[in-house]
């Protein structure tokens, strides 16, 4: 299954942020206008629910390991301090996407403040004033004064 497809601890503010669920963030996220905030966004998310995903890898071997009907000469103290430091590097790299997302998510300007994309057109001059060889008025461009 693709890491697109599973969830991680951080998909409902990635939502709440960007308006949208998570399969559409990343569509728009591939997209050719896609923000680099949210293609950050998108590859961190990505990262974080595989690594999530290794944690609740290594926790349910080691329930199983140590389920109360299994036989006590199968335990291996080996095993489960491998396991522990499996856990503790899966732990670690979780809690450093999931701040590097929570930071990117905060820091990200709010919706109404975000930029909206340009749309460049060509303006053509339709019409054409003749040249005026009368001076200005003298009251032109002055400001003029306040009514009470």
């Amino acid at each position: 299954m693709s890491v697109r497809f599973k969830t991680s601890t951080m998909d409902g503010e990635l939502q709440e942020v960007f308006g949208a669920p998570v399969p559409e963030l990343y569509e728009a996220a591939a997209g050719p206008d896609a923000s680099p905030a949210l293609a950050r966004a998108m590859e961190l998310r990505s990262f974080l629910a595989l690594t999530e995903e290794q944690v609740a890898r290594v926790r349910d071997r080691v329930h199983a390991d140590m389920r109360p009907d299994r036989d006590m000469g199968e335990l291996s103290a080996d095993q489960l301090r491998f396991d522990a430091q499996w856990l503790e590097a899966a732990l670690e790299a979780r809690d450093g996407y999931c701040t590097a997302l929570g930071e990117l998510l905060r820091t990200m300007p709010s919706p109404a403040q975000r930029p909206r994309p340009v749309r460049m057109t060509r303006l053509r001059a339709t019409t054409t004033l003749a040249p005026s060889s009368a001076p200005a008025p003298p009251h032109a461009g002055a400001a003029r004064p306040r009514r009470p």
